[in-house]
């Protein structure tokens, strides 16, 4: 093996110590380096992080009855209500208590609404979103300036909330999975939202109830378009005041930019008290639709608040909605959308119901 030679290694101990010795030395070697030889780690921290396209906000008419049974209507107050259908089911509607609907849209595939929401259900798993908070008529909590929401890991398991019915509409499923993280987000933001005054109630123990499951059982399929992110249910207020609601959607609006599809889920007209066999539109539905259409796609966002609002207060409200529990959620989806316009993707009025889908926004070019 030949020998080094003793000058060179002698140049090469003293270039070395003045390297260790010189911090002057050793930026200039480093930055020549760099600027010649990039580095890897380098390239990707200093690159700028790809932003999650905005998602779109949706209000769903999530069905119940579609031909409902003839019924007889044994006691009718503004208190308490008692029917009697042919299939010998009795329904109790106390005051204030959400009403009870029939679940039939997942069963009913000869139902107009039926391919609609199917092609709604598409467009939103096309968004590769990263959750979905969905707000039901069918949940409200006991406060009105407070909502519940599940936390549990999941699966949440399904709430039958009807009677009298086939058995196989009580053996349904819905395969899903939920989100401490995104409950504890929702919460945080809602704890961090000024002059909103709205307090966040986890809970582990609220099953999804029909006004998500089955309109979801046809939007997102297990089978033909499954949900395979996160869903995770909120509760509205104990209230009928659609500012609250809005100031409620309104303070969660930042989800959408992490990835989170908000969906309201109710009926754009309902009202039980009035269902029969004949599928013609009461005039009230005609009206009532007609004018929230205007409400949630007036020109200037600026006024959409308001002009909802007013919708409640209108002479036919009260028909169109007995109680308000299934208006409500596109006050909160409204309010979600910020300054995004919405847009009625399709109704059909039918007998005392109307069952008007809404989206609030676009539907982003590309997800990445």
């Amino acid at each position: 093996m030949p020998r080094l030679n003793p000058l060179f290694l002698l140049s090469l101990t003293v270039a070395l110590t003045a390297y260790m010795l010189s911090p002057t030395l050793r930026a200039f070697l480093t930055s020549v380096t760099t600027t010649l030889i990039p580095s890897t780690s380098s390239q990707i921290t200093d690159s700028p992080k790809m932003k999650k396209p905005r998602m779109p906000v949706y209000f769903f008419s999530h069905g119940g009855v579609s031909k409902p049974s003839p019924s007889l209507t044994l006691i009718s107050s503004p208190r308490l209500t008692l029917t009697l259908t042919t299939c010998l089911t009795l329904t109790i509607q106390p005051h204030h208590q959400t009403n009870t609907t029939k679940p039939d849209v997942m069963y009913n595939k000869a139902h107009p609404v039926y391919p609609t929401l199917q092609h709604i259900g598409a467009e939103i798993t096309s968004l590769a979103p990263t959750a979905i908070l969905v707000f039901s008529a069918h949940w409200q909590s006991p406060s009105p300036t407070t909502i519940s929401i599940n936390a549990a890991p999941g699966p949440a398991p399904l709430i039958y909330d009807f009677s009298g019915f086939p058995l196989h509409y009580y053996s349904a499923t819905y395969p899903n999975t939920g989100s401490p993280q995104l409950a504890s987000r929702v919460c945080s933001l809602l704890s961090a939202s000024h002059g909103s005054n709205i307090s966040c109630v986890p809970t582990t123990d609220r099953g999804l109830d029909h006004g998500v499951w089955a309109g979801f059982h046809v939007a997102f399929n297990p089978s033909a378009n499954p949900l395979k992110v996160p869903l995770v249910q909120a509760s509205l207020f104990r209230s009928e005041d659609p500012d609250a609601h809005y100031r409620l959607g309104a303070a969660l609006s930042a989800l959408r930019d992490e990835g989170v599809v908000i969906i309201g889920a109710g009926m754009s007209v309902h009202n039980l008290y009035h269902m029969s066999n004949d599928p013609r539109p009461m005039p009230y539905a005609v009206s009532f639709d007609d004018a929230l259409k205007e409400a949630v796609e007036v020109s200037n966002v600026a006024e959409r608040q308001d002009k909802m609002a007013q919708v409640c207060r209108r002479p036919d409200a009260k028909q169109a909605h007995p109680y308000m529990d299934h208006l409500m959620p596109i006050h909160v989806a409204a309010g979600a959308a910020g300054d995004d316009r919405g847009k009625q993707l399709w109704t059909m009025k039918e007998g005392s119901f109307a069952w008007a889908q809404y989206r609030f926004g676009d539907v982003p070019k590309s997800v990445t």
